[in-house]
């Protein structure tokens, strides 16, 4: 049996501002997926999916022709999804399953976490099916692909894209002030498309925002006091902001704390980055807000 294993992400900076050329600062976390495969002397893939504490959450079984991949369990749109990448696959490399397999993924964080629970499924078939996973993505999940490089990573990146290339770049962010940072998950899954389509639907002018985008990814990588970090964070979400014209999250829900906030990806769910000299898990679950984790605990 192969074994593929792909990182999970967070963007620290450049939310949304990183599809048009935002230099972006992105963290791979501890938590990722596996991709166990076992080939079989029948033409079928046995498929199944296993969250964070072992139970299967999703399960078919595909037939594959010469043309076509098939499932059984019709109108489920988890297997339509999964057909569509593997044919997808199939179109980058015309010798991908040529044969049959046993196929089990496994998460170690939760689906609803928002870490990558696709882009970490996707860069795990390219590297099985030995494709480009960027290409791959583009043809199915689209978005701008730093998740995939979060996914090849052990280390900080800075993320940029730069006349349709990719510009991947490993970089050393480590602050000091680190046990200062807490990731807390705001009980709901934001779906990545969805907010894509939001942001240009909503988005202003946003050539000066990139630029002052740019310059905080590359301050935020050197900074080495919490005031200073605490400082960009806040200058981070009052551009995003204006240009998406949706409140901050500390303006939204938590007007009342002392730290430093900011939204990470799509704005409204998934985790917020908390910066706060006193421990906040008292005021966030007091808040209702259960799933808090240090940063050390979290990031790679």
């Amino acid at each position: 049996m192969t074994r593929f294993y792909s990182n999970g992400k967070l963007l620290l900076t450049g939310e949304y501002v990183v599809l048009d050329g935002a230099l972006s600062l992105a963290l791979p976390t501890k938590y990722g997926q596996s991709l166990f495969v076992k080939p079989i002397e029948a033409h079928r893939i046995l498929w199944k999916s296993k969250d964070e504490k072992g139970r299967i959450w999703f399960e078919d079984s595909f037939t594959i022709s010469e043309n076509r991949i098939n499932g059984n369990n019709r109108n489920n749109p988890i297997s339509e999804r999964l057909i569509q990448i593997l044919q997808e696959t199939r179109t980058l490399n015309p010798k991908f399953l040529n044969s049959g397999y046993i196929v089990e993924s496994h998460l170690t964080f939760s689906r609803n976490w928002g870490l990558g629970s696709s882009s970490t499924l996707l860069n795990n078939i390219a590297n099985w099916a030995q494709v480009n996973p960027y290409q791959l993505l583009d043809k199915t999940f689209g978005g701008s692909g730093y998740d995939i490089a979060c996914a090849q990573n052990d280390t900080a990146i800075t993320y940029q894209l730069q006349n349709k290339n990719r510009d991947v770049n490993p970089v050393q962010f480590n602050p000091t002030f680190k046990e200062h940072l807490y990731f807390v998950y705001l009980n709901q899954k934001q779906n990545s498309r969805d907010g894509i389509a939001n942001y240009r639907q909503a988005a202003k002018s946003n050539s000066n925002a990139i630029l002052e985008i740019n310059t905080i990814t590359n301050q935020m990588i050197v900074c080495e006091t919490i005031s200073e970090f605490n400082l960009l964070l806040n200058t981070h979400e009052e551009i995003i902001s204006k240009l998406i014209q949706q409140p901050t999250v500390k303006a939204r829900l938590f007007s009342d704390f002392p730290g430093a906030l900011k939204s990470l990806g799509a704005w409204g769910g998934d985790f917020i980055l908390v910066s706060s000299t006193e421990n906040p898990e008292p005021y966030f679950k007091a808040k209702g807000f259960q799933t808090i984790i240090k940063y050390q605990d979290l990031i790679l």
